[in-house]
């Protein structure tokens, strides 16, 4: 909309009063004291209203007053509202700023509603605020508000001038020009296209003038929402508009030439869609779930509930109020809760809640827009569900204030008692869950009290065992608490404590030996029959005087015996510290003890025995077996003794050589090493070699002494430098010759020459056995099927024939005489037969055919080959044979054949009975 530098461009937006019948959503006032007039028209004084604001308007502010008249009741009962929320109408007809405002345009416009309360219908009307851009005499526009009645001051009004023409001779400076916003009403009823603006270029006194539109709604998508004759410039909307959808559009105006020449700038075009109150408010669940403590004081957050309005929230059409419609049950008060209007938070609101009478409430929630106007407002309900926690506010009570019990005594884990209880509390929580403690009665801890988890009772039973001689009955103090605590201000009941009675019963104990932790001192070697000790038991129940019986439960080495009525321990044996029952020097015994009650009883005792040692065994010589050089080298045998028995009946030991025969200390000399040691050497230069058996006397320090002669081989050989035997040496030494050793080693020659032999054997087999494989299945060989058979003669009338044709030839000389080519071809060749070539017995599995094929041919040219007696000649055997005609056998027969008694033949024929017999096939 720029011309050239001295023209001035111009726009010119024209507003349609078709909004006047549109709905819109702001803050309203209410005026009850207007008069009633029956003779009227009700709207408003004038369709529009104009006045002349600043930029910047502070908060209450008053604008202008419009003024409505009402025919049912005057300006009594009217509503106003804004369609803009920065502006509010009061009950007079008052426009006011509803808080601080800068317009950044050159003029803003909102529309005015008012309506009756007695009928639904509503009138609007246009309100314009011109942006002030220089001070203005107050006096020369007065205070800004504008009655337009004639018919060119309305039209004067619908018409946005961009800037003011003043006529003072100054030069108007060009600039572009910002179109305030048009406001659609959403959800117009039409009819469509409905006028919204007009848009005309002052040069269309030039030239003819095209108008378009561009932009989202016009040639975007949504397209053709809006849209524009192109002469008139008139703008229209072609359907309804949904705020929810889309709440603005922003268009571009372009004004061409009939030859496509742009002759203004585009012009910016904003359309703001105005909310109507369409959409009920949602609750993000129908149903809320809350809880609150039992006991609860007033003001008690217990849950909160949102809903939420799709229109603008910043209008009273999406601005949300809470309230309480109904609860249930009504107790112990109808109003236990209440809920802010404007948060949805509920707090309880009275006190008086007990879970043991009502556990939940149900609270019916009400959300309203228009701000709770329950009239123009639209609402939505909701379900909250309040459920009432436990608290400890009930002590458990026992159910009686005395329990009675009875349990044997020298018994655990028995149930003694079972302790009842109530408690009104949540069942299965800490707050009903009981704990039982004993208060006093049981110093000693015989007693605990388990809680059964099912049924809460508390069940006494014994952790120690009672001993009926030491207490006959208890007397317990029991108390009874929560695993939670009691609420705050909550005393412990009286019923919370009980007393226990338990009364313990005799029964028949067992006798018992006392404790004997040092055991007898006895010494070894005492004879049968000695008295060892008095191993007598104690019976518990002294009361009873009861008798009791002893009798040997173990005694492996079978030493003592015990006396059946008094228990004395007497010896059966030789006790011996040295045998293998003996651990430690102590023997142990175990012994019965059994008393005559009902039914008896009977307890074990061990009797622990130490033995004393005495010198009772010789001590033995080591080692049995030893070797040396048949000449001194300094070296000779080391010897040790040991004996079974202890100090001081055991070392230090003396050794010696005997006297007799006078060759041992003659040949050997013993020297003592330590006292447990000693060293067995040669007393001469030199001596054979061979075995020596050199006996040897050693004596321990018991009182008396005991001795024993050990006799020690020692083997005498030749030495190497070293001083150690020879393997020779030693081998003569131990008494082989030299013929032996030789007869030892052909042995072993012979031995192995056999083992050898029966290896090549076993692979000369093995060969053979490779080598002899079959050319088929051995199932399938029928080898053994085929007879020989000499020649036989003739039939039954074949009577007369020479037996001399079927004997074997004394000579051959009629057979060599034949001439040469006649021969009988059922006689065995005679004579030289030729060599032919060896035929391989192993085929190569790839060449069977060439195998099968030489071994044939082979085959045809040996007559020596068998059957040499496939052709037999016979004589003329005569007709009529008895033995019928073997014609039936031929294949060629048409009739039925039966040959199922084959398969009674036997295994030799399965294969014909398989071919021809009538068994079933596989």
């Amino acid at each position: 909309m720029t011309g050239g530098p001295g023209s001035t461009p111009l726009f010119l937006l024209a507003l349609s009063g078709a909004l006047s019948g549109a709905r819109s959503r702001a803050l309203g006032a209410y005026d009850g004291n207007a008069s009633v007039s029956r003779a009227c028209t009700p709207g408003f004084s004038a369709e529009g209203y104009t006045a002349l604001v600043s930029p910047n308007i502070m908060e209450g502010q008053k604008l202008l007053k419009v003024k409505f008249t009402g025919c049912s009741s005057g300006a009594r009962g009217i509503w106003y509202q804004t369609s803009n929320p920065d502006f509010k109408v009061g009950a007079d007809g008052a426009v006011y700023t509803a808080r601080t405002v800068r317009i950044p345009a050159k003029e803003a416009m909102f529309t005015v509603s008012a309506w009756g309360h007695e009928t639904p219908e509503k009138w609007e009307a246009a309100v314009r605020l011109l942006v002030e851009e220089t001070p203005l005499n107050q006096s020369q526009y007065g205070t800004g508000i504008q009655s337009r009645q004639s018919e060119q001051e309305q039209s004067q009004s619908s018409t946005l001038l961009p800037w003011r023409q003043h006529h003072s001779g100054l030069r108007r400076q060009k600039r572009d020009w910002v179109i305030p916003p048009v406001n659609v009403p959403e959800n117009s009823r039409g009819p469509f296209p409905e006028h919204l603006v007009r848009i005309r270029s002052d040069k269309d006194r030039e030239s003819m003038i095209r108008y378009s539109i561009t932009g989202v709604g016009a040639d975007q998508p949504p397209m053709e929402i809006f849209s524009i004759d192109p002469i008139s410039g008139r703008m229209y909307v072609t359907r309804p508009l949904d705020r929810e959808e889309r709440s603005s559009y922003h268009l571009r105006a372009h004004a061409v030439d009939m030859n496509g020449n742009k002759v203004e700038n585009p012009i910016d075009l904003s359309i703001y869609v105005i909310d109507m109150n369409d959409n009920r408010p949602e609750f993000s669940s129908p149903i809320f779930n809350g809880s609150v403590d039992e006991v609860s004081k007033p003001g008690t957050y217990v849950m909160t509930v949102t809903a939420h309005d799709a229109d603008d929230i910043n209008t009273s059409n999406g601005i949300v109020m809470y309230r309480i419609m109904a609860q249930s049950p009504q107790s112990p008060s109808q109003d236990m809760f209440v809920i802010h209007s404007e948060t949805g938070v509920i707090n309880t609101v009275a006190a008086g809640l007990d879970r043991e009478k009502v556990q939940q409430y149900t609270v019916v929630i009400q959300a309203t827009d228009m701000e709770g106007n329950l009239n123009h407002g639209l609402s939505n309900t909701a379900t909250a569900i309040i459920t009432v926690a436990d608290v400890n506010d009930n002590p458990p009570e026992f159910t009686n204030k005395m329990f009675i019990g009875e349990v044997p005594e020298n018994r655990i884990d028995v149930v003694v008692a079972n302790l009842t209880v109530v408690d009104r509390d949540q069942p299965y929580t800490p707050n009903w869950n009981a704990v039982y403690k004993i208060i006093s009665g049981d110093p000693a801890g015989h007693f605990t009290i388990k809680t059964d988890p099912v049924t809460n009772e508390g069940i006494v039973t014994v952790a120690k065992p009672v001993d009926y001689e030491m207490n006959k009955a208890f007397l317990l103090n029991v108390m009874v608490t929560n695993q939670a605590p009691l609420a705050s201000g909550i005393q412990m009941s009286l019923q919370s404590t009980a007393a226990v009675t338990i009364s313990i019963t005799d029964v028949n104990e067992a006798p018992y030996f006392p404790n004997r932790n040092e055991p007898i001192r006895r010494l070894e070697g005492e004879s049968p029959g000695r008295l060892l000790t008095t191993f007598s038991a104690v019976d518990p129940d002294r009361s009873m005087q009861q008798a009791l019986r002893y009798s040997k439960l173990s005694d492996p080495a079978n030493w003592l015996t015990i006396n059946t009525t008094n228990g004395q321990v007497f010896t059966t044996g030789v006790l011996d510290r040295e045998s293998s029952f003996v651990k430690d020097d102590v023997y142990q015994a175990k012994f019965l003890a059994t008393d005559n009650g009902v039914p008896p009883a009977s307890g074990t005792g061990t009797l622990l025995i130490q033995l004393i040692d005495i010198n009772d065994n010789a001590p033995e010589l080591l080692p049995k077996e030893a070797q040396i050089c048949e000449r001194p080298n300094g070296k000779g045998i080391n010897i040790t003794a040991s004996d079974v028995d202890r100090k001081p009946s055991a070392d230090p030991f003396v050794f010696e050589l005997p006297s007799v025969p006078s060759s041992i200390r003659r040949n050997w000399t013993i020297s003592r090493i330590n006292s447990n040691y000693a060293r067995l050497s040669l007393h001469i230069g030199y001596l054979e070699s061979g075995m020596y058996e050199v006996p040897v006397i050693v004596t321990d320090s018991g009182n008396p002494p005991l001795y024993n002669t050990s006799v020690i081989k020692v083997k005498v050989c030749p030495c190497d430098d070293n001083g150690d035997c020879t393997s020779v040496g030693a081998v003569a030494a131990a008494g082989l010759g030299t013929g032996a050793i030789i007869s030892i080693l052909i042995c072993i020659i012979i031995l192995l020459s056999m083992v050898l032999l029966f290896v090549m054997w076993m692979k000369r087999r093995e060969k053979e056995r490779h080598t002899k494989q079959l050319l088929i299945d051995p199932e399938d060989d029928v080898r053994d099927n085929i007879l020989k058979y000499d020649e036989e003669g003739g039939g039954e009338e074949d009577q007369d024939y020479d037996l001399s044709q079927l004997q074997q030839p004394e000579t051959l000389d009629h057979v060599l005489n034949k001439v040469s080519g006649v021969r009988r071809v059922d006689e065995r060749p005679v004579g030289a037969e030729p060599q032919y070539p060896i035929r391989p017995v192993i085929p190569h599995p790839g060449d069977i055919g060439d195998f099968i094929t030489e071994g044939l041919r082979a085959a045809d040219n040996d007559p020596t080959a068998p059957p040499y007696d496939s052709l037999l000649v016979f004589d003329y055997e005569g007709s009529g044979s008895t033995a019928g005609s073997v014609s039936s056998l031929n294949s060629s027969s048409s009739e039925e054949q039966d040959f199922d008694y084959l398969n009674d033949w036997g295994p030799r024929f399965k294969k014909l009975a398989d071919m021809y017999g009538g068994g079933d096939e596989d």
